[in-house]
């Protein structure tokens, strides 16, 4: 038996360490290792970039923290002037229900000859019954039954005419002033808690 010669692996010309590595032929291996470097190499870095995209792409404890804190001073400041805001609303509407009954009376006195002593007086009558005095239909039911966008209102009869009286429901909540009106059309305000009078200021 003749011996057996292994043939060993021959480098292509010009090829260095770097570059492709091609067997003898038959040899029983084909392998590139640098192309497989390669690939592994791009690999990793693939990963190592998405594991940053997903660390910027969440928010830390700190930064969490600094957002709300930014919202809860948003908010401390907006919400008193969004409750200011709407109790001068309430303020509003109840000024305009104060002239609502100065006209209602007016109305009245017109029609029976004095003024309306209580609210239910001016209001509508109930159901199948005839208006007249005791509920002449001059204001709607919901003013009439004494409370109305967040006010609580008072008619009072008076030597020579009436007097009507605004207050809040809930001081400091649905309003900060207190209303006064009678037979002169003028309307009285007090900046607290005691029901204007005829002595109070003017609104102008």
């Amino acid at each position: 038996m003749g011996s057996i010669q292994r043939e060993e692996p021959q480098l292509s010309s010009g090829s260095s360490r770097r570059g492709t590595w091609h067997p003898a032929p038959g040899h029983p291996y084909t392998l590139d290792p640098p192309a497989a470097s390669y690939d592994v190499s791009r690999m990793s870095r693939f990963n190592e970039l998405t594991r940053k995209r997903s660390r910027r792409s969440g928010f830390s404890l700190i930064e969490l923290l600094i957002v709300v804190a930014i919202i809860l001073i948003i908010l401390a400041v907006a919400v008193p002037q969004y409750n200011k805001a709407m109790m001068h609303g309430r303020e509003m509407a109840a000024i305009q229900q104060i002239k609502t009954l100065e006209t209602a009376q007016t109305q009245y006195m017109s029609q029976f000859g004095r003024f309306a002593t209580t609210l239910a007086e001016l209001g509508p009558a109930a159901a199948g019954a005839p208006e007249g005095p005791s509920a002449a239909g001059l204001i709607p039911q919901s003013l009439a039954s004494g409370s109305n966008s967040g006010y609580n209102f008072t008619l009072a009869a008076q030597p020579g005419g009436f007097a009507v009286t605004a207050v809040p429901n809930a001081f400091g909540t649905t309003g900060r002033r207190t209303f006064y009106s009678d037979q002169s059309g003028i309307v009285h305000e007090n900046w607290g808690q005691e029901p204007a009078t005829a002595q109070s200021p003017e609104i102008k």
